[in-house]
């Protein structure tokens, strides 16, 4: 069995008496796909993005047994005044929902919250989960703030509380270091890094030790960067136990790498030997499969790439499926 926990949709529609600030799409001459217009977006949405049994049709060809749908990144637009964030979360998950009910057995559906408001994006956590909804997607940072922020801890503390999975998805944000062509490249890599640091350093990962959250694209370079905040919390190479006079950074709480290992990773990493690397630091059961589709395409078979790490195979089925189990918080089907 193969599970996709990063898969995307994009609502076919929305209500005409919707505020000027939410998205529009539109038909596309002679073809069944939609233009999404949000801001100064244009984006040409496939009708496998709103389609139920297209991305059926698609799975099956692919080899894919469920979808983990969360809404496509552009959704999550904490710019918009609160109010309006939160009627476009609830038409995104009352759509998702939907889709999701045509088949349940293949499509599990996250929602979405206006976290530019955090009290109104908890409060709205229990209303997701009482649609059929298990989980929530999130971006990388609120309009510049770190996810790990202590003003976001409530949500988190929350959806522990709840036993609801999040996905955190790196939302790349313009920086002047940069040319905007590698908004969607680099910029990604150092969106997930800063994520899931800050969920350590901001105390969030200590104060929600349950909690259950994965990172698109295996959070970017953060992999590679914790063994150097290893060293400054240890003193030491390789995980060695500590040798706390030679420590920079000492303290008693878990390591970098004990707080690394608490959290999921999605697949999408383009190279056998990063998937490799991911294993070994961090692993297998810290791995789960992801393709980003339909936004990129999948390989075909879908984790050929992964398959062909030649992991035991008790392993291997945990990465393409078990751990997504339990990162769901759910039983696997028989």
């Amino acid at each position: 069995m193969l599970v996709d926990v990063h898969a995307h949709l994009l609502p076919r529609d929305y209500p005409e008496d919707a505020p000027e600030c939410f998205p529009r799409m539109e038909p596309v001459d002679g073809d069944t796909a939609r233009r999404l217009l949000f801001g100064s977006m244009r984006f040409r949405a496939r009708d496998v993005f709103f389609d139920a049994q297209r991305r059926i049709e698609e799975m099956g060809e692919s080899g894919v047994d469920i979808e983990v749908l969360s809404p496509m990144p552009p959704l999550l637009r904490y710019d918009l005044p609160p109010g309006d964030g939160l009627s476009l979360a609830r038409h995104v998950n009352e759509f998702t929902a939907t889709l999701c009910g045509t088949d349940p057995a293949k499509f599990v559906g996250f929602g979405m919250v206006p976290l530019q408001d955090v009290d109104a994006a908890t409060a709205e956590l229990a209303a997701i989960r009482d649609a059929g909804l298990p989980g929530v997607e999130i971006a990388s940072n609120v309009l510049g703030a770190s996810i790990g922020d202590e003003r976001f801890l409530p949500f988190f503390a929350e959806a522990e509380r709840l036993g609801m999975p999040i996905f955190v998805h790196a939302m790349p944000a313009p920086i002047d270091r940069l040319p905007a062509s590698a908004m969607g490249t680099y910029v990604v890599g150092i969106e997930g890094t800063l994520a899931a640091a800050s969920m350590i350093l901001g105390g969030t990962a200590a104060k929600c030790p349950d909690l259950r959250i994965c990172f698109s694209h295996a959070a970017g370079g953060f992999p590679l960067m914790v063994p150097r905040a290893q060293y400054f919390w240890s003193g030491t190479w390789n995980e060695e136990p500590p040798v706390r006079e030679r420590a920079i950074a000492p303290d008693d709480g878990p390591s970098p790498l004990d707080y690394a290992r608490r959290f999921y990773y999605d697949s999408m990493v383009f190279d056998q030997r990063a998937l490799r690397y991911l294993v070994d630091l961090l692993g297998h059961d810290r791995l789960l499969a992801g393709s980003d589709f339909p936004a990129m395409p999948r390989e075909q078979p879908a984790n050929r790439t992964l398959r062909g790490l030649d992991l035991p195979a008790d392993e291997l089925a945990d990465v393409m499926c078990g751990n997504a189990f339990r990162y769901l918080g759910g039983d696997q089907p028989n």
